[in-house]
C-alpha cells in the first residue's frame, strides 16, 4: 500500500478522493467508486501501487496511437481497478475484478524495474494502459518521472475521468493520451458507464490546453452511440474544441461482458462513422479493429505517408521531423 495523493481530511474520519471526477467521499474502513482506493484510519491509501496485472511489450499502434512514434515499441502496464464499470470493457477481467471479484491481485514489480525493462525491451516509452491509469495514479507518476530521466516517452490510454488537478500534477511528465469518448450522451454515460460526459470534454480540452498530444478513440456500439447525429456531434466536438488535427479512431465493437446479446459493430458503420470525420473536417480518422491496410494521408496534397497493416508500419514517407516527403507540409503529431 502507498498513501494516496490528491485527497483531503474531513470530519468524523471520512476523507475525499480528489483523483477523479467522482470525488468520492469515503467514510473510515470503505472504498471508493474505483473499489482500489481505501481509507483507513482517516487516511487514503492505494491499493494496487506497484501490482502490475498486466505488462507487455505492445506496438504503439495497438494503444493505438497513429501521430506518436510510429513504427516504436510501448512496454505497457497495468493494475487492476476501473472509476467505470462499462457494460462492454473489453478488459473487464482486471478492469472490474476488484468490483466483481472483491479481489485485487497483482504482480509485485516496482517503478524502477519497470523503467529497467522498458529499457531492455528497447521500448521507446511506457503506456499506462489496458485498465485505468487514473487510479493507479501514484505508480504511474512514479514511474514516469524515472521513466521521463531515462528518456522514455508516457502515455496514457485512459476514460478521461481524471480530474484537473492530476491533469496538472501528471502533465510535466506526460507526453500523450489516447482518451475514450465513448458517446456523446449524458444519459448514455450514466445508464452504461457509471459516470457523466462533460467531465470527459473538460479533460480533454485540458490535455491540449497543457501541451499533451492527444488522440481520441470512439468504440462504437449498434443502438448505443452509432447514430448520424451523435457521431458528428462527436466530430463536431474534436473539431472546433480540439483542433481538425487530432486523429479520431473509429473502432468497431464485438460482444463482451454485460453486451454479449449486442451485434458487432457492422463494418459499414464504420466506414461510415469515417466519413463523418472528414465531413466534420478532422484531417485523420482511422476506423478500428478491421481488416486492411489503415493510411494517413497528407491534409495537403494526399498522399499516403503512413501505411499500417494490422499494427505493422509497412511504409512510412515521412521526412524529419514528420514532413510530408512529397509536398513538405508538416503533419501533426510527434515523430521523433
Amino acid at each position: 500500500m502507498k498513501e494516496a495523493l490528491l485527497y483531503q481530511k474531513l470530519d468524523d474520519g471520512k476523507v475525499q478522493c480528489l483523483l477523479c471526477a467522482h470525488k468520492c467521499i469515503i467514510p473510515d474502513a470503505k472504498r471508493g467508486v474505483c473499489q482500489v482506493r481505501e481509507n483507513r484510519a482517516g487516511t487514503l491509501y492505494s491499493l494496487v501501487y506497484g501490482r502490475t496485472i498486466s505488462q507487455n511489450v505492445d506496438p504503439i499502434e495497438k494503444k493505438p496511437f497513429n501521430h506518436f512514434l510510429p513504427g516504436s515499441q510501448s512496454f505497457s502496464i497495468a493494475t487492476p481497478g476501473c472509476n467505470f464499470s462499462c457494460s462492454w470493457c473489453q478488459n473487464w477481467e482486471i478492469s472490474q475484478m476488484p468490483r466483481d471479484q472483491h479481489f485485487v491481485s497483482g504482480r509485485k514489480l516496482g517503478p524502477e524495474e519497470v523503467v529497467a525493462a522498458a529499457v531492455r525491451s528497447g521500448c521507446r516509452s511506457i503506456a499506462y494502459t489496458y485498465t485505468e491509469p487514473t487510479v493507479f495514479f501514484e505508480y504511474c507518476y512514479d514511474t514516469a518521472k524515472l521513466a521521463q530521466q531515462a528518456g522514455l516517452a508516457n502515455v496514457i490510454v485512459s476514460n478521461g475521468y481524471m480530474s484537473a488537478a492530476m491533469l496538472d500534477m501528471f502533465s510535466p511528465c506526460l507526453n500523450a493520451a489516447n482518451i475514450d469518448l465513448k458517446a456523446f450522451s449524458d444519459a448514455t454515460y450514466q445508464r452504461y458507464i457509471g459516470g457523466t460526459l462533460q467531465p470527459v470534454l473538460d479533460s480533454l480540452k485540458k490535455l491540449r490546453d497543457l501541451g499533451v498530444w492527444v488522440e481520441v478513440t470512439t468504440l462504437i456500439i449498434p443502438g448505443i452511440n452509432d447514430s448520424t447525429q451523435e457521431l458528428q456531434d462527436i466530430a463536431g466536438f474534436i473539431a472546433t474544441e480540439l483542433g481538425p488535427e487530432v486523429p479520431w479512431h473509429v473502432s468497431r465493437f464485438f460482444p463482451q461482458y454485460k453486451q454479449k446479446k449486442t451485434e458487432a459493430t457492422p463494418v459499414e458503420t464504420i466506414a461510415g462513422a469515417v466519413a463523418v470525420g472528414h465531413a466534420a473536417g478532422l484531417h485523420f480518422v482511422y476506423p478500428g479493429n478491421v481488416s486492411g491496410i489503415v493510411e494517413t494521408r497528407c491534409p495537403h496534397c494526399q498522399t499516403a505517408v503512413i501505411e499500417r497493416s494490422g499494427y505493422l508500419v509497412t511504409n512510412l514517407r515521412l521526412d524529419a521531423p514528420g514532413h510530408c516527403s512529397a509536398c513538405g507540409e508538416r503533419i501533426a503529431g510527434v515523430w521523433g
